[in-house]
């Protein structure tokens, strides 16, 4: 993944320059625009987004070698470039034809699959919602009971209740819903 990022980034940094240095020797003009300064930003585009795929290698590659989630700022990054090349992708499709839109795909694909293939969660204790140890996890681990659900007493039966005409107050017409606790087997 790392080594196709870059040499996207070479290959993006090469054209965008080759396209500057065209339009610079040819001295063309678009809707009265200096050449200059279109060749200057040509190149300029294609040095800052070669720089950005060389970074997004970079990602890619400590990612490979940490053998490890990326995380923040690397994260971000990865998101973006396969933002990036699903929009290339759409846009190649229309412009250069369907071989260049295959190519976009397979690195959206690859760069999905580099954020997909790593678990954010995993640890080295994984516990289940009933306390017990999921396969997955250490099965050495020791795991935490499980709190007790607090239990809401039950009305006392010496005070009126609704309906008991025992107070001149008003009462409410639903009556309060008791939670019993859960048992649990071990």
């Amino acid at each position: 993944m790392a080594i196709v990022l870059l040499g996207e980034a070479v290959f993006i940094a090469a054209l965008n320059w080759f396209l500057g240095m065209v339009v610079d020797r040819q001295e063309m003009s678009l809707a009265g625009l200096d050449s200059h300064v279109m060749a200057t930003s040509s190149k300029a585009g294609g040095i800052v987004f070669g720089l950005y795929f060389a970074l997004c290698a970079l990602v890619a590659a400590l990612v490979a070698i940490r053998d490890r989630a990326p995380a923040g700022f690397g994260r971000v990054l990865l998101i973006s470039v396969a933002v990036v090349h699903g929009l290339l992708g759409a846009f190649a499709w229309g412009l250069v034809g369907w071989t260049a839109f295959l190519f976009m795909v397979v690195v959206l694909g690859l760069v999905v699959l580099l954020l997909m293939t790593y678990d954010r969660d995993a640890g080295p204790q994984q516990t289940a919602p009933g306390g017990a140890a999921d396969p997955g996890g250490d099965p050495e681990a020791e795991t935490e009971p499980a709190p007790a659900p607090a239990a809401v007493p039950a009305p006392r039966a010496d005070e009126p209740q609704d309906g008991d005409g025992g107070d001149d107050e008003p009462q409410d017409s639903v009556p309060a819903q008791v939670t019993r606790p859960l048992t649990t087997t071990p």
